[in-house]
């Protein structure tokens, strides 16, 4: 029994190391991205998370989303006696405000940060560093909110408890020592598409305080087209390979995934609607300089009424915020957005700062020639922050700073 049992923990562990040097193997570290060697090293402990796992799922001992919850919170850092740091609910949305302890003679401003993680990871805990550096470099009151996740909790749930938290700080900034008409949202991945959506869905009510500004780092924004450069070019690129973004995206969306090389071939989208959003989700939109890298326009897959079926909410403003309407484009406040050359999401960004400017919205963009997504997450962390990780959340606490 022993050894039968040993020699099946021998077998697994066999094929693990296997698939876990078929991911390293087709992992792209190219050589402009910042500190290669340092990246390669947390890409496999990465990959080594993610084929465990796997693993653990397929053998019925727990979902994946909880191993990857767990690695992805990280260490807790250290105690930080410049900042006041709460746990508190807004209408029943955990969040964890960050004030900063040095006295001020009128209410700081504020901003509310959605973290990434694809709405099945990530966390406030894991968030601490991110937003603690925040509050104490721009001098801001910090709200870090931590929705429900799927599969537990699929779309729209975690997106509308990002609405609840938000609307409850402008309407009650002032008992956090915050203006309440200087208020920023913002996010990284897909809290940067939830940033999106919070704006776009709050930009009509007239019963609030306007939002002051929108922050978008390396965000995810449309689902319509797979195919754009960025998503040619750094298919393989840690942090986030495309077809990992792809399988957790629609996770999100639908608690299960199958058929994910279809979807990569853009077959979900019927051909009428991709005429009808051509004119903001192009690569003809793309400028030029991003395509020197190499780019082949790509003929979609067959269109696929069972997949278009599966995953119609991905159309939806709500999920993919580059297709809302212009009158809602337009009413958005000043934005910030930050992209990184070898991001497969590089692109959706690129097209978002378009669709603002083309409509009047000023845009404050900062490109990380050297970046990677994910990047901004290495923060204080030792010999593990990337040098780039500091001088983007440079460039969004000044911004923060400037309004």
């Amino acid at each position: 029994m022993c050894l039968a049992l040993l020699t099946l923990m021998s077998c697994l562990f066999l094929c693990l190391v296997v698939l876990i040097y078929k991911d390293v193997r087709r992992t792209d570290l190219p050589s402009g991205v910042c500190g290669p060697a340092k990246l390669f090293f947390v890409s496999i402990n990465v990959h080594a998370v993610f084929r465990v796992a796997l693993l653990l799922e397929k053998l019925g001992i727990c979902h994946k989303s909880k191993i990857f919850r767990v690695a992805f919170n990280g260490i807790p850092p250290m105690k930080d006696s410049r900042l006041i740091i709460k746990d508190l609910v807004f209408d029943e949305v955990p969040v964890r405000l960050y004030c900063p302890k040095t006295s001020t003679p009128e209410n700081r401003r504020g901003m509310i940060y959605l973290h990434g993680g694809v709405a099945i990871f990530g966390s406030i805990r894991g968030y601490e560093r991110v937003c603690r550096y925040i509050a104490r470099e721009s001098n801001s009151v910090v709200v870090s909110v931590g929705f429900r996740l799927a599969p537990e909790h699929l779309y729209p749930v975690p997106v509308l408890d990002c609405c609840t938290a938000a609307i409850h700080f402008l309407k009650n900034a002032k008992d956090y020592g915050v203006d309440p008409n200087h208020i920023a949202i913002g996010g990284d991945s897909s809290g940067g598409t939830f940033a999106a959506v919070v704006c776009q869905e709050l930009v009509t009510r007239v019963d609030l305080p306007r939002m002051q500004a929108q922050i978008m780092v390396y965000p995810f924004l449309q689902a319509v087209d797979f195919s754009l450069p960025s998503h040619q070019q750094n298919h393989s690129v840690p942090m986030l390979f495309k077809k990992w973004a792809i399988r957790l995206g629609f996770e999100y969306v639908t608690g299960k995934i199958s058929n994910i090389d279809e979807f990569m071939r853009n077959a979900h989208v019927p051909e009428d609607m991709r005429m009808k959003y051509r004119k903001w989700i192009s690569a003809d939109n793309i400028p030029e300089e991003f395509k020197v890298r190499g780019y082949v326009p790509e003929v979609p897959a067959p269109f696929s009424e069972h997949l278009y079926e599966t995953c119609q909410p991905v159309f939806e403003p709500r999920f993919s915020p580059l297709l809302a309407e212009y009158t809602v484009i337009e009413q958005l406040p000043e934005t910030f957005i930050l992209t990184c050359e070898y991001d497969v999401m590089r692109d959706d960004g690129l097209l978002y700062k378009k669709r603002l400017e083309d409509n009047g919205v000023p845009v404050t963009w900062h490109h990380v020639q050297d970046g990677f997504h994910g990047m901004i997450s290495f923060i204080d962390y030792g010999p593990l922050e990337f040098q780039n990780s500091r001088t983007s959340l440079q460039h969004l606490t000044h911004f923060l700073e400037s309004l």
